[in-house]
């Protein structure tokens, strides 16, 4: 049977179909498109509902070929947190660091504050207790009797070779010379001064006898008219370095309290009355001041007199005044008084051969225990060493030839 052509209709029917399954892409290629369209779209900033409608349009596949940019989305909100933390704890530490450095300053202000008002309270303090001890205070410069030994611990108690040279000075004291206590003496520059003109009132000593032969307060007035020292307007009153014109007057009041005092507690024959005296005395430093500078212009007028009995040679002089006028800074009385007195009270005290002077004048052997030289021939010296037997005898305890104590012998 001869082959006939197919009809029309069922080649257009194939035709059609082939055309279609030519024309219809595959799944395959789909996948391919959706995704290239939904990187392509993510990279032109395009809103993530759009990429996730091409991502639906072409299938799973391209969904979970989209993984990557959730990633990269969470590490930009990781990123976003951090700088926002950080952001805020910047502002918090600005804001507390301000309240710190306000707090800083005002604990410093407080504390310079404290610090100025704690000072002016001390000084005010200070200056009220110097008041007080002054008006009711008693026997502050000459302290009560305290036991030699337990003394000599109490100061001397280091090991060294010093210390332990002090101890045994002491506790041959204590043994052999029978001085049991000792009576602290204020540290200054009258403490010679006061330590003697303390026991020369509580002993009841009396005048010396040239003062009972002659009127000590006329005696300023002697040296400045009588023998012409016109200088003596540059005598100094311990601190006070210079007075000038008003020297005169000053030394008469000084030398009228040393009189008034003097005869007044010599003549107590109560011994504790006497005691009660001295103490009174000697804690009204403005009257111990006048004391002490008395002394030292009668110490002055001496030196004046034993001057020019040398000069006219109209006898021997003791031999302390030759040892006086041998110093260079003392040739003459104008330079003892510059250059030793002045500065008694302020500034030096007094040197040994002027502690002769002092017991020369005052009529007084003063027996000097110097612990400093201790199993040395200076270890007890009497000043001055020419004495008479009917003068009576103090005594003096020194560590270094500068300040001195009172020892109280016991039998």
């Amino acid at each position: 049977m001869p082959l006939t052509p197919p009809s029309t209709a069922t080649t257009a029917v194939k035709g059609r179909s082939t055309l279609q399954g030519a024309t219809r892409p595959s799944r395959r290629v789909c996948r391919v498109k959706a995704t290239a369209h939904l990187h392509c779209a993510f990279r032109q900033g395009r809103p993530r509902g759009a990429a996730r409608l091409s991502a639906a349009r072409g299938g799973a596949g391209a969904h979970r070929r989209f993984q990557p940019a959730s990633s990269a989305r969470g590490s930009h909100e990781v990123q976003s947190w951090t700088r926002a933390t950080k952001q805020s704890l910047c502002l918090v530490w600005q804001k507390v660091k301000l309240q710190l450095m306000l707090s800083m300053s005002f604990l410093v202000a407080v504390f310079w504050y404290c610090r100025r008002l704690y000072s002016f309270l001390a000084q005010l303090l200070k200056r009220w207790s110097s008041y007080l001890q002054r008006k009711l205070g008693k026997n502050h410069s000459v302290l009560e009797e305290v036991d030699l030994l337990g003394y000599s611990a109490r100061e001397w108690r280091e090991e060294t070779k010093q210390a332990k040279h002090m101890r045994e000075a002491y506790n041959e004291l204590f043994q052999n010379y029978h001085i049991k206590y000792l009576r602290q003496v204020r540290k200054d520059n009258y403490c010679v001064l006061r330590a003697v003109l303390f026991q020369i009132f509580s002993h009841g000593i009396p005048f010396p006898s040239w003062m009972r032969e002659r009127d000590i307060l006329k005696l300023p007035e002697k040296l400045l008219y009588s023998q012409g020292c016109n200088w003596i307007q540059q005598y100094s009153f311990g601190p006070e370095s210079y007075t000038g014109p008003n020297a005169f007057g000053k030394l008469r009041k000084c030398m009228e309290t040393l009189k008034t005092n003097w005869a007044e507690i010599s003549g107590t024959k109560d011994h504790e009355e006497r005691g009660n005296m001295c103490n009174a005395l000697f804690s009204d430093e403005t009257k111990e001041h006048k004391l002490y500078e008395a002394i030292k212009f009668i110490m002055l007028y001496e030196v004046v007199e034993a001057y020019e009995q040398m000069k006219n040679r109209d006898g021997p002089i003791p031999h302390l005044f030759s040892l006086l006028f041998a110093r260079d800074t003392s040739s003459d009385p104008l330079s003892f008084m510059m250059n030793h007195l002045n500065a008694i009270g302020d500034s030096g005290c007094l040197d040994q051969v002027e502690l002769f002077l002092l017991g020369y004048l005052l009529e007084v052997k003063i027996r000097v225990y110097r612990l400093h030289r201790f199993n040395t021939e200076g270890f007890q010296v009497n000043c001055p060493d020419e004495y008479r037997r009917e003068w009576n005898e103090i005594s003096l305890l020194t560590e270094d030839d500068r300040y001195y104590h009172i020892p109280v012998i016991r039998t």
